[in-house]
């Protein structure tokens, strides 16, 4: 696909929907077959009225038209649909709009996100998804632009940044920007590499800062942020050390996905991330809660001002975070109606609380865990000793990939159910002696890799691998049990839609897209999709056809895992798939050795090396091998393991001179190659997968 800035050819004709009247705000109530926000209405429940497609007809469903959208990497986004227009982003936060009868592309709009700021990215430079408010469509760039364009032909209205590039933090933007009511809420990521974690809001028709909130405290000694969490940062204060890592790796806490509304009680709902360093004795002296990591927090949608919050993990230091789906819901709970959240964090638990108050209604666990010994009076969690670690190695459940990660789960009003994928695994923790942290890059801690600890670390990564199972789960929230589950092969299943059909579409790490009976998890239809997609579908409805769409891209971590360890299944690049009743549209078939690229190494030198080595690659190297690495005689962006293992014999030893490549151990020293091979490092990732 080529892309512009923008291109943009004629809109269709909009579909008949029957404007909204002036006082009801459109995005907490949607036409039935519009989807307009990232979890449809302001509840966040995916659920969908809609009825054409149900369980005795599902099987029926065709292919009505695919968009190739010519990349290997993840793309992880909902898309959205308005009067007749399909709206979709992908990596590097590229822009489409499509005609959502035929797939035909209407406009394009490239942001020219720094490639750069992919290593900034822990899972890949994805984005999750768009915000729509009337005229607009909004995007939320990696290098932390927020960005307002016309719905209709693409052209940017207004931009803003989000953080300042010189901020000293490693922020990043990955989660969907959210529109609520007459303001724009975004988060950040970067939470493993060390930032401070921050939610703020923005003026949906001019892009201007309306208030911002820091969910870790500052350096006391620089002074009052002068934003709407000073009040509360007294509080926070109290609940880290007077020293530590915290102070310059910024605590963590960034809100990197799910973020929720409820427009009667005027509160924004913020899931905060994982601490950095994870590991709290460098981060924190091994004491306190620190807030407001693994946490939901409670705003004033109008001021930015704290209401309340709950912290599901005092403490975290095991990468959980708490940024998953957060849904709202009225539930008889007791024989009470009550308003609550839900929310399934990483920690293996599925949590319901009030959405008013944040008092703690309840929680329970939906797959192993050895942390939690249960719930104090308060619903303050009792972390057990066991799972907290040091020098020796401590096994514990989950794992750092979670028991449910961003992978968007879904409710439905009829069953009174919530359905998500869920990942059974375990994780064995140690610190790192005499650690240093790395700016930019990931902080952890962690250690125990060699030696003795290295040893006991074999022996319970054995015990991990034995639990280890996926499953798509359907939950009771209510009375805290599983309903059912539907075993799935392996981590990195998507994100859930469920109708008001009682059918649950999700797509799976078999590479295929399918769909649940969600009253019993009986598989009512599977399509190869050859290429499993991690996003959450939408389904629309369109001179009266109702349509399913899902974008089939495999990526995130859960795909760098698989790749790092060579057992990563054969697939086609990504594509946007809308589905119909008797649509008979075929994909092209996938060739028995289809692969993405190699996996380049991760980068683990400094930007500082990495500014040097493009120095001298352009100084020595770009002859030959292009310019910023492109193309030349061989790109070298391209290398496989056995070439980046043997880049120094190549060009300090003249390994292959009888190919033509000469020796350059006359002009080069040790220290100079390496830091030429980890400016191709960088350059690898940065364009991987395009």
């Amino acid at each position: 696909m080529a892309l512009a800035s923008c291109t943009a050819t004629s809109a269709p004709p909009a579909a008949n929907l029957a404007a909204a009247p002036a006082n009801i705000d459109p995005l907490a109530n949607p036409a039935p077959g519009e989807w307009i926000s990232d979890g449809r209405d302001y509840t966040a429940q995916r659920y969908s009225p809609l009825t054409q497609i149900n369980a005795s007809n599902v099987g029926q469903l065709g292919l009505a038209w695919y968009d190739d959208l010519d990349t290997y990497r993840g793309v992880e986004a909902t898309p959205l649909y308005a009067d007749g227009v399909l709206y979709n982003t992908l990596s590097w936060n590229i822009t489409t709009a499509y005609d959502a009868r035929t797939g035909e592309v209407l406009w394009t709009y490239d942001p020219h996100t720094p490639r750069e700021f992919g290593r900034l990215a822990c899972c890949e430079p994805v984005s999750r998804g768009l915000a729509m408010s009337g005229n607009k469509v909004i995007i939320a760039t990696l290098d932390g632009r927020l960005i307002a364009l016309d719905k209709d032909i693409g052209e940017e209205l207004w931009s803003t940044r989000t953080f300042e590039l010189d901020s000293g933090f490693a922020y990043s933007i990955t989660g969907a920007p959210r529109v609520f009511g007459d303001k724009v809420v975004v988060g950040q990521s970067g939470g493993d590499l060390g930032v401070r974690g921050f939610v703020s809001a923005y003026d949906v028709e001019t892009g201007e800062k309306a208030w911002k909130f820091f969910l870790t405290p500052g350096d006391p000694a620089n002074g009052p942020d002068g934003e709407a969490s000073d009040p509360v940062m007294a509080m926070v204060r109290q609940t880290w050390s007077e020293e530590g890592m915290w102070k310059t790796l910024g605590g963590g806490a960034n809100p990197w996905d799910s973020i929720a509304y409820d427009p009667e009680l005027n509160l924004v709902y913020v899931g905060t991330g994982n601490s950095v360093p994870h590991a709290r004795f460098y981060r924190s002296n091994n004491e306190g809660d620190n807030l407001f990591v693994c946490s939901i927090v409670a705003l004033d949608a109008t001021t930015g001002a704290y209401r309340w919050h709950y912290q599901m993990n005092p403490g975290e230091e095991w990468d959980w975070t708490c940024t998953s789906s957060i849904i709202s819901a009225d539930l008889e709970i007791d024989g009470r109606q009550r308003q609550v959240l839900m929310q399934a964090p990483k920690n293996g638990f599925f949590y319901v609380l009030d959405r008013a108050t944040g008092e703690f209604i309840s929680a329970g666990a939906h797959v192993y865990q050895n942390w939690n010994a249960g719930f104090d009076a308060n619903g303050r969690p009792i972390t057990t000793d066991q799972v907290r670690y040091g020098v020796d190695p401590r096994l514990v459940a989950p794992g750092p990939g979670g028991a449910h990660n961003w992978f968007p789960m879904a409710f439905s009003p009829r069953t009174g159910l919530a359905y998500f994928p869920a990942y059974q695994s375990a994780f064995v923790y140690a610190l790192q002696p005499g650690w240093t942290p790395q700016p930019m890059r990931s902080n952890s801690g962690w250690g125990g890799y060699t030696g003795e600890a290295g040893r006991i670390r074999g022996e319970l990564m054995a015990q991990a691998n034995e639990i280890e199972k996926a499953w798509l789960t359907a939950y009771d929230p209510v009375n805290q049990r599983i309903a059912w589950q539907v075993p799935l092969p392996r981590h990195g299943n998507g994100g859930v839609m469920v109708t008001a059909t009682d059918v649950v579409f999700e797509g799976t790490t078999n590479q295929t897209f399918a769909a649940f009976d969600a009253r019993n998890g009986s598989v009512l239809w599977e399509y190869p999709t050859q290429s499993a997609p991690v996003a959450g579908s939408i389904t629309y409805e369109l001179d009266g056809v109702q349509y399913i769409a899902v974008n089939a891209g495999w990526g995130g971590g859960a795909a760098q895992i698989e790749r790092g360890a060579g057992i990563e299944m054969p697939r086609a690049p990504a594509r946007l798939l809308v589905f119909k009743l008797g649509g008979n549209v075929a994909l092209p078939p996938l060739p028995a050795q289809a692969s993405a690229p190699p996996e380049p190494p991760a980068l683990r030198a400094s930007e500082e090396i990495v500014r040097r080595g493009a120095e001298l690659f352009a100084q020595t190297c770009s002859v030959c091998h292009g310019q910023n690495a492109i193309g030349g005689v061989a790109d070298l962006r391209h290398m496989d393991r056995e070439t980046h293992g043997k880049f120094n014999q190549i060009v300090l030893e003249g390994l292959y001179l009888d190919k033509g490549m000469g020796r350059f151990d006359d002009i080069l020293d040790q220290e100079q190659a390496d830091a030429i091979h980890n400016y191709l490092i960088a350059r690898a990732n940065e364009d991987w997968g395009r």
